[in-house]
């Protein structure tokens, strides 16, 4: 099976492109003006690799990115996006447990000496989690 046409080392985007940033960019100010993983399209390409695109974001901005610095948004698609087991990697989703029990036979009397730890709870992503592109998992298991 042959890799997709975005795989290729030396491709070289073409206006209108979409692009995902890698890294947060940072306004003179200090402040992140888009943080990684934001989109934005190709306005002009380089003549050559490893010579900065001009991109283009949501709000207006435009910035120069050097290749290393985004990556094609169907390539990253391809990618992690929708795996919800990086939001558990990244982050640590069991402090926002907001409600826990014990079921099963320990919640019953009925365990025995060999009898495991059943717990059902409830768990409250943060939102940027939530909504990020990444998603959050529907349950976590230890």
């Amino acid at each position: 099976m042959t890799d997709p046409p975005h795989d290729h080392p030396n491709l070289i985007y073409t206006v209108g492109t979409q692009i995902v940033t890698l890294h947060d960019l940072v306004a003179p100010n200090g402040r992140i003006s888009h943080p990684r993983g934001a989109v934005g399209v190709v306005v002009k390409s380089p003549l050559g690799l490893g010579y900065p695109y001009r991109v283009r974001f949501i709000d207006g901005m435009e910035e120069w990115l050097p290749p290393s610095q985004l990556t094609m948004l169907a390539k990253h698609q391809a990618g992690d996006i929708g795996d919800a087991s990086i939001n558990v990697q990244r982050s640590d989703l069991f402090q926002h447990v907001i409600f826990q029990c014990i079921i099963g036979s320990q919640a019953y009397g009925l365990a025995g000496g060999d009898s495991d730890i059943d717990r059902r709870g409830v768990y409250l992503p943060p939102a940027h989690l939530h909504w990020s592109l990444y998603g959050v998992p529907e349950q976590l298991e230890c």
